[in-house]
């Protein structure tokens, strides 16, 4: 029984997808070479290709830039306040919101930054918060 399962794991595993993983390594391999992808450790492929998983919160609060608004203004104050009461996983739901990905990508996360735009709107309370995911720009009514 033992060589049995052995055999039927082996073929589930490694042999039935072998010829798919074959053409997806080889298209893979086209557009992205072997030789580019060895200069890095295996952690640091593994932020490039998956991003940061784990995030200073506070930290990305400081690099964010405010348009017409002051990092003093209440709106802003208040926006932090909640924030950083919320749990990790709505945390990254904003993120996911603001960039489209709930994980900062591979560069460094101090050159993370995004900006808090004041849409200006006659009628603020008419106007739910926004996101554009090309720009990272986060629309905060007042």
């Amino acid at each position: 029984r033992k060589e049995y399962v052995d055999l039927y794991v082996n073929y589930v595993f490694n042999e039935s997808v072998q010829k798919p993983f074959q053409d997806f390594m080889q298209g893979f391999l086209r557009g992205c070479p072997a030789r580019n992808w060895k200069m890095f450790l295996p952690v640091e492929l593994q932020v490039v290709l998956q991003g940061h998983i784990t995030i200073d919160w506070h930290l990305l609060e400081k690099n964010v830039v405010y348009w017409l608004y002051n990092k003093s203004d209440k709106t802003i104050k208040d926006f932090w306040n909640v924030f950083h009461e919320l749990p990790e996983e709505k945390k990254k739901m904003f993120l996911g919101f603001l960039s489209g990905s709930d994980r900062i990508p591979g560069y460094r996360l101090e050159c993370f930054k995004f900006s808090i735009v004041d849409p200006q709107a006659e009628n603020p309370d008419e106007l739910y918060p926004s996101a554009s995911t090309c720009s990272l720009n986060f629309y905060l009514p007042r």
